[in-house]
């Protein structure tokens, strides 16, 4: 099978493509200094090159809130562009199956709690990545539309918050638990005894491990073919307090933790009914956040300052 992945070289596409290989697949790689997929031109330079039967499109531009606050124009042209190019050029190389990956961020800011995949349109996304969020639910739109009006296969899958070795840790773009586990590995490393977090750290997060993602998308690439979209991620949620708590017992930070509750909290809960991707082909997170947490702070002590985030 001819499987290309969109996005293969950065954090969830590099552990996606390992798995793959481990099932005896050589996926074309996509990587951003090679095709630029907001240009209509590359993204048909692609797909001319790998002639795919499956695309797997996890290319992104995403961070956490303070990126997001930065780049709210960027990220609304670059996700929408992307996915509309993945999905158009699809349809012209008649490619059996495309996977489409969206985000939480998706959700209504209020939505009820566990989040629903029914749930997705009744509201408006939390205003600080409502951009990044309104141009990935558009997608769904999109593959919806593809699949009735030219009868493709497009799946739409919404992942939870992502983490596990490779993850981006730079401060500027990264998201909570790399930051976390940076500011505290860091902190530790300059004998400092403060680091300053954002908001109050009362709203949760589900977090899902990079690895168990990657087996979520693979089984839905082998066996879910249906227009609804479906969640992927643990059903557990965790206080940003908790979290950083978590995180400072398990890095061995014994300094204060100063919440800056100037700054923005992002939205107050997540945590996704996750039973349609158990359903419908079998999903189900194996690895805990404690292990996965020891995992990625593990990966993070052992690399070179110069790799990380890359």
């Amino acid at each position: 099978m001819r499987v290309l992945v969109t996005g293969g070289g950065g954090f969830l596409g590099s552990h996606l493509v390992a798995r793959l290989r481990e099932d005896g697949l050589d996926p074309f790689v996509a990587r951003r200094r090679d095709y630029d997929l907001t240009v209509a031109a590359d993204a048909e330079r692609l797909f001319a090159d790998a002639q795919p039967e499956l695309v797997l499109h996890l290319a992104a531009e995403v961070g956490g809130i303070g990126a997001n606050r930065a780049n709210p124009g960027r990220y609304w042209y670059a996700n929408l562009m992307m996915g509309a190019h993945v999905i158009e050029q699809s349809r012209v190389h008649d490619v059996a199956k495309t996977v489409l990956l969206g985000t939480i961020c998706s959700y209504p800011k209020f939505a009820p709690v566990p989040f629903h995949e029914d749930d997705l349109w009744n509201g408006y996304p939390e205003e600080t990545n409502a951009p990044y969020g309104v141009a990935k639910k558009a997608l769904l739109v999109g593959a919806q539309g593809y699949r009735e009006q030219y009868g493709m296969n497009m799946i739409y899958l919404l992942p939870v918050n992502l983490y596990g070795p490779r993850d981006n840790f730079d401060l500027q773009t990264s998201h909570v638990i790399p930051a976390l586990i940076r500011k505290m590995v860091d902190a530790q490393e300059r004998n400092e005894h403060e680091i300053v977090l954002w908001g109050d750290g009362t709203p949760t997060r589900e977090f899902l491990y990079v690895d168990d993602c990657a087996e979520g998308i693979w089984l839905a690439a082998k066996s879910y073919n249906d227009a609804d979209p479906v969640n992927l991620g643990t059903g557990e949620e965790i206080s940003i307090r908790e979290l950083a708590e978590l995180i400072g017992e398990l890095t061995g930070f014994e300094g204060d933790i100063v919440w800056d509750t100037s700054k923005p909290n992002g939205q107050p809960r997540r945590k996704l009914d996750v039973t349609r991707a158990e359903e419908r082909f079998g999903f189900r997170a194996h690895t805990s956040l404690r292990e996965g947490l020891e995992q990625t702070i593990a990966w993070y002590r052992s690399s070179p300052l110069t790799t990380l985030g890359a």
